[in-house]
């Protein structure tokens, strides 16, 4: 399936059209206490796997960074849902 780009709505950018990539990537060596918000930021707008410190991983689409918490939509196995994340909880992610 081919990517197709966001949907600007009435309410702001939306999610993407279309699911992630169906592979699961191989998780970064580094780990680190805090995810820096310039690091994440290059992932805006673009399929992001993220890893938690709970041990949840997941397809994200960040379509917001702020100085402390990102936000965007997260792959739920069927649909993109909207989603807050503390960068706290972040221990490492990849973008495509």
């Amino acid at each position: 399936m081919a990517f197709m780009p966001p949907q600007q709505g009435a309410q702001g950018l939306q999610g993407p059209t279309s699911p992630p990539p169906q592979f699961t990537p191989q998780q970064p060596q580094a780990t680190t206490f805090a995810v820096d918000p310039g690091a994440i930021a290059g992932c805006r707008l673009r399929f992001t796997y993220v890893w938690l410190r709970n041990g949840d991983s997941f397809w994200f689409y960040p379509t917001f960074v702020g100085r402390t918490s990102v936000a965007g939509y997260r792959w739920n196995g069927f649909f993109w849902m909207y989603a807050g994340l503390d960068l706290r909880q972040i221990t490492s992610f990849t973008c495509f």
